[in-house]
């Protein structure tokens, strides 16, 4: 599958936050090949919802099937906008029915400010490694 690109979310108000966005990084991994196409059908469902969300500036998705790897990227509001989000199905379903199959999950969380959105996949995966990287260390 190809990378979805940054899309724009909804929170267009026209009203600046108190703080600065949220970027939330993911990098999920499935046990195995046989988990690929329900996770990859619920992404797109969960996409979907995304960007729906109150509050989120934008999001991308990136997959590498055949290595049983997803990747999100998205930017919200405030904590509370991706609080919202994720405590709603179909994500918190999906979250739940899926993570008997997943291998190994890394998330990262940063602010940046909004002139700086979209935020690229090679910061991204950067950071991500960072994260993976702190993570074995703390084990």
């Amino acid at each position: 599958m190809p990378t979805i690109p940054w899309m724009p979310g909804t929170a267009k108000d026209g009203t600046e936050p108190a703080s600065p966005p949220l970027v939330m990084a993911s990098r999920l991994e499935l046990r195995s090949l046989l988990g690929v196409p329900r996770f990859f059908l619920l992404s797109l469902v969960i996409f979907q919802q995304v960007r729906n969300s109150p509050g989120l500036l934008g999001a991308s998705l990136k997959a590498e099937p055949l290595k049983r790897t997803f990747w999100t990227l998205s930017a919200w509001r405030d904590q509370e906008a991706l609080n919202a989000f994720s405590a709603k199905d179909p994500h918190a379903r999906s979250v739940r029915g899926l993570r008997p199959g997943m291998k190994g999950s890394v998330f990262v969380f940063w602010n940046t400010e909004r002139d700086q959105l979209p935020i690229t996949w090679d910061e991204a995966q950067r950071r991500l490694a960072e994260q993976a990287e702190r993570e074995a260390q703390a084990t």
